[in-house]
C-alpha cells in the first residue's frame, strides 16, 4: 500500500512538473512572435544607443547576417519579457515542498537576484560597452580605419550584458554561502587578496583584451562581494560568531 502510494505521489509530481514545463513553453512561444516583430526596431534603437556621440556605422557581409541577429535579439527579448512568468510557474512547482521561513528566504533571494541581474545588464549597456567603443575609436588614424560588423557589436553586447547581469550575483552567491554553512565568514574575509586577484583573472577572461573593460567588471564585482559581507553582518550575526 506505502509503495503504491509512494508511485502515485511521484506520478502527481511528475504530471505537475510537465504541466509546468508546458506552461512555460508555451509562454514563451505566445510571446515569440511578438518579439520577432518588434525586434528590428529594438535594434535599431540598441545600434543607436551604442554608436551614439561616434560618426560610425555598422556594415553587414552575408544577405542574412542582419535577419540572423533579428532572430537572436528576438529569443533574447522573449526570454526576458516570459522571465517573470516562468520564475513564477518553477515558485508555485516548487512552493507545497518549503517552510514558511524557507519561503520568503528564497522569495527574498529572487527578487534581490533578478533586480541585480538586470542592473548589471543596465550597466553594462550604459557604462560599459559606450567606453569599450571610446576605446576602439581611440586606435583610428589617418591609415586605419574602423570597419565594424553589425554581428560582432550585438553579440558583444549581449554577451557582456549575460556576463555583467551574472556577475553582479556576487553578494547573493555570498550571502549564501555563509548562510548555509558551506564557507566560514571570517575565512572569506581574510581571503580577500585571493578574491580581488580571482576576479581580475575571471575578469580578463570574460571581457575584450583592454584593461578597461576588465577594470569595469572586477571593481562593482568586487564591490558587491563587499556588499555582500555587510549583509551577512546585518542579517546572519549568528554565522559570524
Amino acid at each position: 500500500m506505502n509503495d503504491n502510494e509512494d508511485n502515485e505521489s511521484f506520478l502527481e509530481h511528475l504530471e505537475a512538473f510537465r504541466q509546468t514545463l508546458l506552461r512555460c513553453i508555451y509562454a514563451l512561444a505566445f510571446v515569440l512572435p511578438v518579439m520577432f516583430f518588434i525586434s528590428p526596431k529594438i535594434l535599431d534603437l540598441l545600434i543607436k544607443f551604442i554608436l551614439s556621440g561616434t560618426n560610425l556605422k555598422l556594415n553587414f557581409f552575408t544577405p542574412v547576417e542582419v535577419f540572423l541577429i533579428q532572430m537572436k535579439l528576438a529569443f533574447v527579448l522573449d526570454l526576458i519579457i516570459c522571465f517573470p512568468y516562468v520564475l513564477k510557474q518553477i515558485w508555485n512547482f516548487i512552493l507545497p515542498a518549503l517552510y514558511e521561513n524557507e519561503k520568503k528566504f528564497i522569495k527574498t533571494v529572487v527578487i534581490f537576484s533578478s533586480i541585480l541581474f538586470l542592473a548589471g545588464m543596465a550597466f553594462c549597456l550604459f557604462c560599459i560597452l559606450p567606453l569599450i567603443i571610446n576605446f576602439g575609436m581611440s586606435f583610428q588614424s589617418n591609415n586605419i580605419v574602423p570597419l565594424l560588423g553589425i554581428s560582432n557589436i550585438i553579440n558583444l553586447a549581449l554577451w557582456m550584458s549575460v556576463i555583467f547581469g551574472l556577475m553582479f550575483q556576487v553578494p547573493i552567491a555570498t550571502f549564501f554561502l555563509i548562510k548555509s554553512g558551506v564557507v566560514d565568514y571570517n575565512t572569506i574575509a581574510d581571503k580577500r587578496p585571493y578574491i580581488v586577484v580571482g576576479l581580475l583573472i575571471i575578469s580578463a577572461v570574460l571581457t575584450p583584451p583592454d584593461v578597461i573593460s576588465q577594470l569595469m567588471l572586477a571593481l562593482p564585482t568586487y564591490l558587491l562581494f563587499e556588499a555582500g559581507l555587510i549583509c551577512v553582518k546585518l542579517f546572519c550575526k549568528n554565522e559570524i560568531e
